[in-house]
């Protein structure tokens, strides 16, 4: 831990008592289901599209209604989180949340299944209360590592909802279900799992490691005090900065493309090389089952950049991995052949998603008093991306190929907008002089274990 804030300086993932690591583990597991729940209707599109009869325009407002209001949502819960903390915040947006996740079963027309679609999506929020768990239980050594792990692991929940939908789904199948009710009861399980979730975030987290919000203030009126202080002229600070935009237009170029592609690769793979619908939602599985690593590096990585150039260092490596996305982007976007397809999604899958770790390590240091609306503007960035991508792929004289082509050039182009992400010289001093605190800790805590 460190000794004035009691972050924790490393990750013990077999650690589950602390308040550092329960949070760590219950908040990327909580997105993790929210993720499942958001896209587990997307590889089984093609039966709904059958059922319900809808032309590829109609296909492309469900994308971009199912990522739009969580922009939103993702702004409002940043400036929540800041003043009830994440543990309240996270119970009632994973209990209420499940709600339309369950009962967009109940659509019997483009319209309505559209409306659900688009309540669903407010659960996509629930990024921000993850990243802003994980930027105030750890240490600036590990910070980045932190939130791209528990923000990789719970963006795992979009690749395996492709997998794992369609299982449950042929699951119903197989109990006598016909496909019009199969996919509607598939959709109850990751409802289910996200109101037990709930309660568990409830009963077995903390806002911070010293405790809840509610509690600090009572025993300490200097904090409530702080807080309240800090609060004052965070929203302003935050709107009117140059670098949260740019890491915005950053967070569109990498997030904003996953959610895009988690969105259509199950029905891309599915009408472009005629595959069946497991076998379309396996390899769309394997693009968000890269998060099991691909975030987490772009963390560790930008970490190890700060460690050694500071600041500057980690927006330098996230210049160069969205440079990188884009033009695997690109490259991906021409593929015809089936396996090198695969393989060029692969490699592309993991820039994007080291491209989102490596932004949540520039974005705690951005400004400290306001790092839940700091992340809720750029979170909010990935989904306003997806949005602005989700236009192209509604177009009908555009094939889904020319659109990802487009995308990708638009990613290279943003890349560019990293060398307007600075800092002065008293915030590299400062973020030096934390590190240097945090990292003198680490190296004392074995000393105290063994004495």
């Amino acid at each position: 831990m460190n000794s004035t804030t009691k972050k924790a300086t490393s990750i013990n993932l077999l650690d589950f008592k602390s308040p550092q690591m329960r949070a760590f583990h219950l908040s990327w597991f909580a997105f993790f289901l929210c993720f499942f729940g958001w896209f587990g209707i997307a590889p089984l599109m093609a039966v709904v599209r059958e059922e319900l009869e809808l032309t590829k325009s109609q296909i492309g407002n469900i994308i971009i209604a199912s990522v739009s209001i969580t922009v939103l949502a993702r702004l409002g819960i940043g400036w929540l989180v800041d003043r009830i903390g994440p543990r309240i915040t996270y119970t009632y947006l994973l209990i209420l949340g499940s709600f339309p996740v369950m009962f967009i079963g109940m659509s019997d027309s483009y319209e309505t299944f559209l409306l659900f679609r688009l309540i669903i999506g407010m659960i996509g929020s629930s990024f921000v209360i993850t990243q802003y768990h994980t930027s105030v239980m750890f240490a600036p050594n590990i910070v980045g590592t932190a939130n791209a792990t528990s923000a990789g692991w719970g963006n795992l929940g979009g690749g395996v909802t492709q997998m794992v939908m369609p299982l449950i789904f042929a699951l119903f199948i197989s109990f006598g279900f016909l496909e019009a009710e199969a996919w509607r009861y598939a959709m109850v399980v990751p409802g289910i799992a996200m109101i037990i979730t709930g309660f568990l975030y409830y009963h077995y987290t903390t806002d911070f490691p010293e405790g809840n919000i509610d509690e600090l203030s009572k025993k300490d009126l200097e904090y409530k005090k702080k807080k309240k202080s800090d609060g004052k002229g965070a929203l302003k600070a935050a709107v009117t900065d140059k670098r949260v935009w740019c890491l915005f237009l950053v967070y569109g170029a990498s997030f904003g493309i996953e959610l895009t592609i988690n969105n259509i690769a199950a029905i891309y793979y599915h009408d472009f090389f005629k595959l069946d619908l497991k076998t379309a939602g396996l390899i769309a599985g394997l693009f968000g089952g890269m998060n099991l690593f691909a975030r987490s590096l772009g963390g560790f990585f930008g970490d190890r950049s700060g460690i050694k150039w500071g600041l500057k260092g980690r927006v330098g490596f996230l210049g160069v991995v969205v440079l990188i996305e884009g033009f695997a982007l690109i490259l991906f976007s021409q593929m015809t052949l089936l396996p090198i397809a695969i393989g060029t999604m692969i490699v592309f899958s993991l820039f994007v998603q080291m491209a989102e770790g490596a932004t949540y390590s520039v974005v705690p240091f951005v400004n400290k008093k306001a790092i839940g609306i700091i992340s809720g503007i750029v979170g909010a960035g990935g989904n306003a991306g997806a949005v602005m991508a989700g236009f192209l792929f509604k177009m009908e004289g555009v094939t889904y190929g020319e659109s990802l082509c487009a995308l990708g050039i638009a990613v290279v182009a943003i890349s560019s907008t990293t060398l307007l992400i600075r800092f002065s010289e008293q915030d590299e001093k400062s973020a030096k002089e934390e590190l240097e605190e945090s990292l003198a800790e680490k190296k004392l805590q074995p000393e105290l274990v063994n004495s």
